[in-house]
C-alpha cells in the first residue's frame, strides 16, 4: 500500500512539474511535498485521492481543469486507474494485487510484522517513571510507564537500538521528610509489622509529615537539617535512608513486575548528584555560571529569552537541576547514545529547557539531541490529585480494582470455563484497559481517568480490542480442529468485497503507522488504528461468513484474511503494552 501511494506520488508530482513548465509558470512555486492525500469517502470514487485546490493560485487555473491536465501529463499505462471528480485525482489501484502482497506478508513475517529498519544504526536512550522513595507508584506514574514502555518498544520495533533507563530520586529534602516522620512517629513498626505493601509503608508516613508539618512550624526547618546531615555522611542518618529506600523500591518494582514495564539500566541520584556538583563548580570556573554574594550558583538565561536559575544552594547542596546534569553525562559516559528521550509531565517544560541549555553551556555537543516528552496531567472525574494530602489514586489499588471489576464481567458472563484462569485473565483485562485508556489520548494532552469506562468490552478500549482478538482466535481454532491450515495458499480475487479491502488497506497501513508512532513518540496514532480496523473486523465478520463460506477458495482466502487481522492485532497490542488474549 505504501510503495503504492509513493509510487503516485511521483507520478502526480512530476505531472504537476510539467504542467508548470508547459504554462511557463515557475517550477520553483512546486514542490512534491506540498500534495495531500486522502482517502475518498465512497470506496467506489477509488483507494486514493489527491486534490487540486492547493494549486489553484500557483496554476491561475480551477482545480477541475488541473486535475483534468494532470490525468493527460501522466505516463498512459497509468491513465486507466485514474478519473476526475470535482477538483480531484482519484486513484484506483490494483486490489487484487495489493490483497495478495499484503496477506502474503503478514504470513511470512508473522510477529515481526509492522516493524522496519528505519531507525537502524540509531541508539535511542529513554527515560521514563523515576520514582520518589517516599511514596509508592500512583496513577500519574502509570501514565508516564505506558508512554515510556510503549514508546520505548515502538522504536525499537522500527528499528533503534533502545535502552530503556529509570532514575530513582532516593535523595532530597522530600526524602528526608519520609524518614523524620518515620523517627517521630513510626515507633520501630515495619511493613511486615504493619502489614503493608512496602512502599505505601513508606508513602503513608510522607502524608504524615505533611499533617504534622501543617500544624508544626520546626518540622520544615528539621528536615533541611536532616538533608545537610545525609550529604555530610551522617552514619544513622544514612542508615535509616537505607532502610526506607529499600522498603520503597522493594515495593515498586513489584508494581513494575505486575504491570510488565522493565528497564535495561537504573540510576540514583545519590550516586550521581556529586558529579552534577562538580560539573556546576567547573561551570563556574570556567565563567559559564555566576555565583552570589551567598556563595549560591547560578546560569543567567537571557541567551534562550528567560530570567536565571540557581545551580548549587548557598549550603552548598544541591537540587534537581543539579542531579540532572550528572545524571546526563553519567549516562552518556556509560552508553553513548545518538538521542536521549525524556519521558516527563509537562509541567516540568521549564526545567529541561534550562537543563539542556546547562549541559550545552558546558561543552557537551549531544546536548542537541536531548528531548523532552512531555505529557499532560492525569486527573479523575471528581479533579486533581494531591499526593502530599494522600488523595492520589494508587497504582496498585487501582490495579486491584480493575481486575476485580473483570472478574465480575467474566463471571456475569459465565466464562468460567473459557478462561480458565479467571484472576490470571482479569488481571489481563485490567491491564490492557488501564494501559489502552492511559494511551490513547495524545501524550501533551491532559486527560481524565474513568476506571469503569476503562473495562468497557464495546468501544473504543482496551478489553474491546481484547475481545475481538479472542473472538477472531476462537474462530480460527474451529478451523484448525476441521482441518483448515492458517498457512495455506490462497487466491486474492477471492476477496473482492469492500469491507474486505477496507481491512486489507488497514492491515497495509500498520507499517507506516508505527513508523509514525517512533518518529513523533505517539503511542496514540497506535491505538486510534487499532481501534479502527477492530470495528472494520467486527462489522465484516457479522455480515460474512468465513467458516461457511460458498466454496473453498473462498473459505481459504476469508480463513487468511481473519489470521492477518489476528497477527496485526497481536502486533500492534504489544506495543502498547496490551496482553493479547486467546479466550475471553
Amino acid at each position: 500500500m505504501t510503495r503504492n501511494k509513493e509510487l503516485w506520488i511521483e507520478l502526480v508530482g512530476a505531472a504537476l512539474e510539467q504542467l508548470l513548465k508547459d504554462k511557463g509558470l515557475d517550477a520553483g512555486a512546486f514542490a512534491p511535498d506540498q500534495l495531500q492525500t486522502e482517502v475518498p469517502p465512497n470506496p467506489e470514487l477509488g483507494d486514493l485521492a489527491f486534490p487540486m485546490f492547493p494549486f489553484a493560485k500557483v496554476f491561475r487555473s480551477a482545480p477541475p481543469a488541473i486535475a483534468e491536465a494532470v490525468v493527460e501529463l501522466l505516463p498512459e499505462e497509468h491513465r486507466r486507474s485514474v478519473t476526475t471528480a470535482g477538483g480531484y485525482l482519484n486513484i484506483r489501484f490494483d486490489r487484487t494485487g495489493l490483497v495478495q502482497e499484503t496477506l502474503k506478508a503478514v504470513q511470512e513475517q508473522g510477529e515481526s510484522y509492522g516493524s522496519s529498519t528505519a531507525g537502524a544504526g540509531v541508539r535511542v536512550m529513554i527515560e521514563f517513571s523515576c520514582p520518589n522513595t517516599n511514596k509508592p507508584l500512583h496513577l500519574g506514574h502509570l501514565r508516564n510507564d505506558a508512554l515510556g514502555e510503549s514508546t520505548a518498544r515502538i522504536l525499537s520495533f522500527a528499528g533503534a537500538d533502545v535502552r530503556k533507563v529509570n532514575l530513582i530520586n532516593d535523595r532530597g529534602v522530600h526524602i528526608c521528610k519520609s524518614m523524620l516522620a518515620y523517627l517521630k512517629f513510626g515507633n520501630g513498626a515495619t511493613p511486615e509489622s504493619s502489614g503493608l505493601k512496602s512502599d505505601h509503608f513508606v508513602g503513608d508516613y510522607y502524608v504524615r509529615y505533611n499533617q504534622w508539618a501543617a500544624e508544626d512550624p520546626t518540622a520544615e526547618p528539621a528536615a533541611k537539617e536532616m538533608l545537610r546531615a545525609w550529604e555530610q555522611g551522617d552514619p544513622e542518618t544514612l542508615e535509616l535512608w537505607k532502610l526506607m529506600n529499600k522498603w520503597a523500591i522493594d515495593g515498586i518494582w513489584e508494581t513494575y513486575r505486575r504491570t510488565h514495564v522493565s528497564f535495561d539500566a537504573v540510576y540514583y541520584e545519590s550516586e550521581t548528584y556529586l558529579l552534577g556538583k562538580s560539573e556546576v563548580l567547573k561551570g563556574l570556573a570556567s565563567g559559564a555560571f555566576y555565583q552570589d554574594p551567598d556563595n549560591s550558583v547560578w546560569v543567567d538565561l537571557s541567551d534562550i529569552d528567560l530570567d536565571k536559575k540557581v545551580l548549587l544552594r548557598s549550603d552548598g547542596t544541591s537540587l534537581y537541576l543539579t542531579q540532572d546534569i550528572g545524571t546526563a553525562i553519567t549516562r552518556y559516559n556509560d552508553w553513548p547514545f545518538d538521542r536521549m528521550v525524556y519521558v516527563v509531565a509537562s509541567e516540568q517544560i521549564y526545567h529541561f529547557k534550562v537543563l539542556f541549555h546547562v549541559i550545552k553551556k558546558l561543552g557537551h555537543d549531544w546536548a542537541a539531541n536531548l528531548h523532552h516528552l512531555s505529557y499532560g496531567m492525569v486527573n479523575l472525574p471528581e479533579g486533581k490529585m494531591k499526593s502530599r494530602e494522600g488523595t492520589v489514586v494508587d497504582a496498585d489499588k487501582l490495579l486491584d480494582e480493575l481486575t476485580e471489576l473483570a472478574a465480575g464481567e467474566i463471571r456475569e458472563k459465565a466464562r468460567e470455563d473459557a478462561v480458565g484462569d479467571v484472576k490470571e485473565t482479569a488481571e489481563k483485562i485490567a491491564l490492557g484497559a488501564l494501559h489502552y485508556y492511559l494511551l490513547q489520548t495524545t501524550p501533551n494532552k491532559d486527560m481524565i481517568f474513568n476506571p469503569e469506562a476503562s473495562l468497557a468490552f464495546s468501544g473504543n478500549t482496551g478489553p474491546y480490542l481484547q475481545y475481538t482478538g479472542a473472538r477472531i482466535s476462537s474462530m480460527l481454532a474451529k478451523a484448525q480442529a476441521q482441518g483448515y491450515a492458517l498457512d495455506a495458499e490462497f487466491d486474492a480475487g477471492e476477496l473482492n468485497l469492500d469491507s474486505e479491502w477496507d481491512i486489507v488497506r488497514r492491515i497495509a497501513e500498520f507499517p507506516s503507522l508505527v513508523a509514525s508512532a517512533a518518529e513523533n513518540y505517539n503511542p496514540s496514532a497506535l491505538t486510534g488504528y487499532l481501534y479502527e480496523l477492530a470495528k472494520s473486523f467486527s462489522g465484516y465478520y457479522h455480515d460474512v461468513p468465513v467458516l461457511q463460506a460458498k466454496t473453498e477458495a473462498q473459505r481459504a482466502a476469508r480463513i487468511a484474511l481473519c489470521t492477518a487481522v489476528r497477527r496485526t492485532l497481536a502486533n500492534g497490542l504489544k506495543l502498547i503494552g496490551v496482553p493479547f488474549l486467546e479466550s475471553m
